[in-house]
């Protein structure tokens, strides 16, 4: 029969979109991109506000760096800005912030997302929303953001988890191959 849209759409490339302060995020998201490009899948990892065109992208892994939170603002412009186009991808989500040891949403209270853009992700459906642990480098911050920080007790550390990293990504590795018509 004739092609469906999805079959060629996966056969696309996937986008690992990313909102970063300070560069740790972004590096989380080069290790998902370098996980997805190692079982040949092709990847572009970018800054969201670099992103021109989704068209091009048959999925899209999203990832903002959290602080208080909340999700950096270019972060939730671009989910909003690209809401319908996200709903009809495979989209996977996630978000960096909390430091210390332990479960991250644990130490981030239960929270796994910014509540103010819950609704659009309800319409958007993701296929998983994740939190992954975070890096706090007080050499690179201002004194005032210092402060909030250490007031909500936040480890001044770097937590990140690459093998939790590296095995979610083999995650959406797994799904991507498992799309009707994806290039394995």
């Amino acid at each position: 029969g004739p092609i469906n849209k999805m079959e060629v759409r996966m056969s696309e490339k996937v986008l690992v979109a990313y909102a970063t302060k300070y560069g740790a995020t972004a590096e989380i998201a080069e290790k998902i991109g370098e996980v997805l490009a190692q079982v040949g899948i092709s990847v572009d990892v970018l800054p969201v506000n670099q992103v021109k065109d989704l068209d091009t992208y048959g999925a899209v892994v999203l990832g903002s760096a959290v602080y208080i939170f909340r999700w950096r603002k270019e972060a939730s412009r671009f989910l909003k800005a690209n809401a319908n186009l996200l709903a009809k991808r495979p989209l996977w989500i996630f978000s960096s912030g909390p430091t210390g040891k332990g479960n991250p949403v644990e130490l981030a209270n239960g929270w796994r997302f910014p509540k103010a853009l819950q609704p659009l992700l309800d319409n958007i459906k993701p296929r998983e929303v994740v939190v992954f642990h975070g890096a706090i480098d007080p050499g690179k911050m201002k004194g005032m953001e210092k402060w909030m920080i250490q007031k909500v007790g936040a480890a001044l550390e770097d937590s990140r988890d690459w093998e939790a990293i590296a095995s979610w990504a083999k995650i959406i590795a797994s799904a991507l191959a498992a799309e009707p018509g994806s290039q394995k």
